[in-house]
């Protein structure tokens, strides 16, 4: 099998850490993109195309390939609407949320009706024991749950009931998470938890998902550090 890779060096890097014998991956700088012909692949991973969406144009006019797109702060259609690209069935949305692509479960969203074997089949490629399809929505399901849970913690420290270790620390003998809150958000980055509750709540308009002050307060402290 002869894969397509392209974004982030840390998202790639993820990616094929546990990559099969027998596949070939070619690395192509995100920005020679538009001059590439990628009907030679069988698959084309885009580790953020949430950072440069104009790239759904070209692959739209690729014949082939099957297209794996990571993002997660919105969805795959709002994508296209936004591109001027029609439903494409070669088009899997991608869950890039810091620390999910370092799993063994991958979760993947299919919109417009793809090849989900051949799916199934990269993915087992790359090395994670299976694919996860859930429903297109911003946030996938794990940060979205995540997120909400570090939202959560970050209100129950505003409010004086307990201490982010705590907080932490009653999570993992409580539940048997395998991180605590803080931890899970250290991980991730202040930056992306912020952006992906805020995009959530935009797109609900739930209260679940209204951003503790004190979070926010941090995120604009970091606001001024770069990604």
């Amino acid at each position: 099998m002869h894969i397509a890779i392209t974004g982030k060096e840390s998202s790639i890097a993820a990616l094929v850490a546990g990559l099969s014998s027998g596949v070939n991956i070619t690395k192509i700088d995100a920005n020679h993109i538009p001059q590439s012909s990628l009907s030679q692949f069988d698959a084309v991973i885009d580790t953020d195309i949430e950072s440069r969406p104009s790239r759904l144009v070209h692959y739209a006019s690729q014949n082939g390939p099957l297209y794996f797109l990571g993002f997660c702060n919105t969805r795959l259609e709002a994508l296209c609407l936004e591109q001027g690209v029609s439903p494409h069935s070669g088009f899997i949305g991608m869950c890039n949320f810091p620390g999910m692509l370092e799993r063994k479960v991958l979760e993947l969203c299919d919109p417009f009706g793809a090849d989900r074997a051949l799916a199934s089949e990269v993915v087992r490629c790359l090395g994670f024991d299976h694919a996860e399809w859930v429903h297109s929505r911003v946030g996938f399901v794990s940060p979205r749950i995540i997120c909400m849970i570090i939202n959560e913690a970050y209100y129950t420290v505003q409010e004086g009931t307990a201490s982010r270790e705590d907080v932490d620390q009653a999570m993992k003998l409580g539940t048997n998470y395998p991180k605590g809150p803080f931890e899970w958000c250290r991980e991730a980055g202040i930056k992306s938890v912020y952006r992906l509750l805020e995009a959530m709540y935009e797109d609900t308009q739930e209260e679940r998902y209204k951003i503790c002050p004190l979070l926010k307060t941090e995120f604009l402290r970091s606001a001024q550090e770069p990604d």
